[in-house]
């Protein structure tokens, strides 16, 4: 685990998923950490810390809210589009 504190580590991801508009899970690879702990500090942590940033936030996961359901459609079509190659 990283040895910076808390705080700053919430302020980095909170600027990182703001400029980068990624998901919670590709935040949590980038940081080496759970995807929960990322959802907990954007979630919650986040608005007792800095709470303009934390609004930036808000807007990126509920974008990502909404187009979750595309994205699991497209995996799921990746993956059958990879097995019908390997069969033939």
């Amino acid at each position: 685990m990283q040895t910076y504190d808390i705080e700053e580590r919430i302020i980095k991801l909170a600027n990182y998923l703001v400029d980068n508009k990624c998901t919670v899970r590709y935040a949590a690879k980038k940081f080496g950490i759970s995807k929960s702990t990322v959802h907990k500090d954007l979630t919650t942590r986040l608005s007792k810390v800095n709470k303009p940033l934390f609004y930036k936030v808000r807007e990126v996961l509920d974008e990502n809210k909404m187009q979750r359901h595309i994205r699991g459609g497209l995996a799921t079509k990746e993956k059958y589009q990879k097995i019908r190659e390997v069969k033939n």
